[in-house]
């Protein structure tokens, strides 16, 4: 990067890091010191010492900076020290031979003798800096003007101003002297864990939406934030996986920048270790990024934009690499964390942006979704495209999230199973424990309520869980589940984990939900009755899977709209134990399988099919995915199998038709293939599963009927353009063959344009009422046929004329949309109104798709 010309000043608070490691001893057979481990130390900078060094990598420029000739000769007891133990920690994966050292355990700091923190004067300060960064951590920096950069002091000079808080402190000298002087050209960059320090509530690793939406109620409404409000920039990392930008310039905006594979905290293992100094790597990649866009005179949100993605990235990067396998010749002298190399395993195109909604109803779990944002197709063609190509292919931009064998892009089955997986990894992790953690999940049978639950926990502690299964509706008694408990017991004896399931655990005893207070002591207590006898049961995971409730609304009666009969269910609720069972409970889930759960706000359905149709294809006849991982599956197949209204018994039904069908010997999941009707029966609607299956065939047959009928249409307009050649016009029996083609063509086509504007075709032999398009469809349609017609003539080696001229090949339509006359507008508008009628005399009806949210439904 040539930054020559460019002047940056870096400083701030100071502070030593001392650095101790372990190593094995050298031999066995030479001296006493050398038979024994060794414990190695070395200083090295921090703060804005280090950020100084990595500013100075990422942007190729001289820094401007306090400075440490000789970092081992300082006085002990001069600067602020930390310290910090190291470790061998693999590179990238667990398995990994390659080992470098990272942070094992941060020790604390060592205050300096006299009780005041020392800082250092800025070398060779330039009070004309283009950029200045601030590295604040509360120590002492933000109290010392003298040690502030001359451009900061000037009245002359505005440089843009990167201000790193890691105590956010708005009391503070600097603070003030910021906002009231450097306020329009001030960055602001806070980590998400120092707001939330401050009773700034925003979830952590559920989903991105989730943690978009809560900063920017808090940002509105907590008065802890209205400090922030104020600066024109401010950016939030959140861990290394993503971070927030916020620009209040009148109109405030929030984007959200994240990696879709990842959620905070994410990218970090247990087994990885730790490092200091990331924020500040994130700081420097930001800098970069706002110092060439200044160059190429980018607009400053853009270049923050570029840099936001360079910052995250080369965090990444900085915490893989670490110290490197010799921590004392480690001194980030290569500035390979901010180049990006072909073989990197993270990229800045990886980083995905999108605008976070100003306001939302936090009552509608379907208002916002980046799928939706991030996605310019609708949902039928997202899901036709997972099972084709994959889900890494076909979701390559929204947030996934993957526990196990399980992958999931809905946010509020990601936002459930999330909650649940942090409960169960402070659950394990919390020694003494003596009580089980409960957890209920709710579904509808064949929803996968076990699946789910299982996948989380393996990937926890997948050597730690053993699952014990227990179905209280095939218990007869109180002695059936004292036997169960005994089974419990003997597997925590075993040193493992029980996940112990309890499915249908509402099901009746001696009344409605009889065992519930069977389990109140065991939940409570950790502890089980035996006659007169007492047992502990030990640490466990208690899921309680629910049979005749769906959802967990539905369980506690939530959902009753009638005020008497919701009255007399909670009167019941309660004599059964119903709130103190609930009160015992830590958390619960309520299962989406692949039927729609709601009309209104249910409209993901679809990609949950297409990812369980995905799975199965590939669990059970991975034959039919190429080496390119093609799905091969016939597009009638695909359509019936991902469009049909419900399935009787959820996957069970998915899975049971994939069974059915004769695919042994198959290079293709064909037609022919599939279950006779009578077995369709068991898990469909079979006579709506076989319309859906001959969609397409049925569409190809009427082709023929609804080109003529398009070229009448046409016919006819020119007939009544008095301007028109009719000497072009002619029986459809005598056009070329060429001619015909093209008509041919535009009603193949008729089926992708309606998708364009949410509209899907149903084959009916029924009589149904024919819509309408609005003005708005007729327009988006209008653009897109007219594009179709416009590129076709382009094909032929058609070009624009003053003429009509079919000998030299020119016309005189042959212009861009936007410059059509609205004469000829029309035409193609009345073009468009007819499809409606010529598709419902071929029996083809135009139903409206859903949308993801129903507020939007209308164009």
């Amino acid at each position: 990067m040539e930054n020559i010309n460019t002047k940056i000043v870096v400083t701030g608070d100071i502070c030593i890091n001392l650095l101790q490691w372990i190593t094995s001893p050298l031999n066995t057979m030479g001296l006493n010191w050398q038979t024994h481990s060794n414990t190695h130390s070395t200083l090295k900078n921090g703060e804005a010492l280090l950020l100084s060094k990595f500013v100075s990598l990422a942007t190729g420029v001289s820094v401007i900076s306090p400075q440490l000739e000789d970092i081992e000769s300082i006085l002990q007891g001069e600067f602020l020290k930390s310290t910090l133990e190291l470790e061998l920690f693999p590179l990238l994966n667990k398995k990994d031979n390659k080992k470098v050292y990272r942070v094992s355990r941060f020790m604390g700091f060592t205050g300096p003798k006299y009780g005041i923190t020392k800082l250092l004067p800025i070398i060779n300060d330039d009070v004309n800096a283009d950029m200045v960064i601030l590295d604040d951590e509360n120590n002492g920096f933000n109290s010392n003007e003298e040690f502030w950069p001359l451009a900061l002091k000037s009245k002359d000079t505005k440089p843009i101003v990167l201000y790193k808080m890691n105590n956010p402190i708005t009391s503070s000298e600097l603070w003030k002297h910021l906002q009231k002087n450097h306020n329009e050209n001030t960055i602001v960059i806070i980590n998400s864990d120092d707001l939330r320090s401050k009773g700034v509530n925003i979830s952590r690793s559920l989903t991105w939406e989730k943690t978009a939406q809560d900063f920017v109620w808090q940002i509105n409404n907590n008065p802890n934030l209205s400090f922030l409000a104020g600066y024109r920039h401010l950016i939030i990392p959140f861990g290394l996986e993503g971070a927030i930008y916020y620009k209040n310039d009148c109109v405030p905006e929030t984007m959200l920048y994240f990696l879709p594979y990842e959620f905070e905290g994410g990218f970090i293992k247990d087994y990885q270790g730790k490092m200091y100094g990331l924020t500040s790597c994130f700081a420097a990649g930001l800098a970069s990024a706002i110092i060439s866009g200044k160059q190429e005179d980018e607009e400053l949100k853009q270049s923050i934009s570029a840099g936001i993605r360079k910052g995250i990235v080369s965090a990444q990067k900085y915490f893989i690499y670490g110290f490197g396998e010799d921590p004392e010749k480690s001194d980030f002298s290569n500035a390979y964390i901010f180049n990006e190399e072909d073989d990197d395993f993270i990229k800045e195109s990886y980083v995905q942006d999108v605008a976070v909604p100003s306001k939302t109803d936090p009552n509608c779990r379907a208002c916002w979704y980046i799928l939706k944002d991030k996605s310019s197709t609708n949902l039928a063609e997202i899901a036709y495209d997972i099972v084709k190509n994959g889900v890494h292919t076909a979701l390559n931009t929204i947030p996934i999230a993957r526990f196990g064998n399980l992958t999931t892009v809905d946010k509020a089955e990601i936002e459930s199973y999330r909650s649940i997986k942090n409960l169960m990894l402070e659950y394990i992790s919390t020694k003494n424990t003596v009580r089980p953690l409960s957890i209920a999940v709710f579904g509808t049978p064949g929803s996968g309520k076990s699946f789910g639950i299982v996948e989380i926990a393996k990937s926890i502690a997948s050597n730690l869980v053993k699952k014990i299964d227990f179905n209280l509706s095939q218990f007869s008694s109180p002695l059936d589940l004292e036997s169960a408990f005994h089974k419990v017991r003997d597997v925590v004896l075993e040193g493992k984990m029980p996940l112990v399931f309890f499915d249908e655990f509402d099901s009746a005893l001696d009344g409605n939900l009889g065992w519930l207070k069977y389990f109140l002591a065991p939940m409570q207590d950790g502890v089980f009755r035996e006659r007169d006898s007492v047992h502990p049961i030990g640490k466990a995971i208690f899921v309680f899977a629910g049979g005749t409730s769906s959802t967990f609304r539905a369980f506690s009666g939530e959902d009753i709209q009638d005020e008497k009969e919701q009255k007399k269910f909670l009167i019941e609720f309660k004599s059964a134990k119903g709130p103190d069972f609930i009160s015992r409970l830590r958390g619960y889930v309520n299962i989406l399988g692949p039927n729609q759960t709601d009309d209104d706000l249910d409209h993901l359905f679809i990609i949950r099919r297409a990812m369980l149709l995905r799975t199965l294809l590939e669990r059970k006849v991975p034959y039919l995915i190429n080496e390119n991982g093609e799905a091969q599956i016939d597009n009638g197949v695909l359509r019936a199998l991902l469009k049909i209204k419900r399935y009787k018994h959820e996957s069970r039904s998915m899975e049971a038709i994939m069974e059915m069908s004769m695919l042994t010997n198959s290079k293709k999941w064909e037609q022919s293939d599939l279950p006779s009707k009578e077995q369709l029966k068991l898990h469909v609607d079979e006579e709506q599963f076989l319309r859906h299956l001959m969609h397409d065939a049925f569409y190809s047959e009427k082709i023929e009927e609804l080109a003529i009928a398009i070229y009448d249409k046409y016919v006819s307009l020119n007939r009544e353009n008095k301007y028109a050649d009719n000497n072009f016009i002619m029986p459809w029996n005598e056009l070329k063959d060429e001619s015909k083609a093209y008509y041919r063509n535009q009603a193949k086509h008729i089926p992708n344009s309606l998708l364009k504007i949410n509209y899907d075709l149903a084959s009916l032999n029924e009589k149904f009422e024919i819509i309408e398009f609005t003005q708005k469809e007729i327009e988006i349609l209008a653009e897109s046929e007219y594009s179709y017609w416009y590129n076709h003539r382009k094909k032929i080696a058609c070009k624009a004329g003053s003429i009509k001229d079919k000998k030299i090949k020119t016309d005189a339509d042959l212009v861009s949309w936007n410059k059509l006359s609205e004469e000829k507008k029309n035409k193609v508008y009345e073009m468009i109104k007819i499809w409606p009628e010529i598709l419902a005399e071929s029996n083809f009806k135009i139903e409206r798709l859903k949308y993801l949210c129903y507020c939007d439904a209308k164009i």
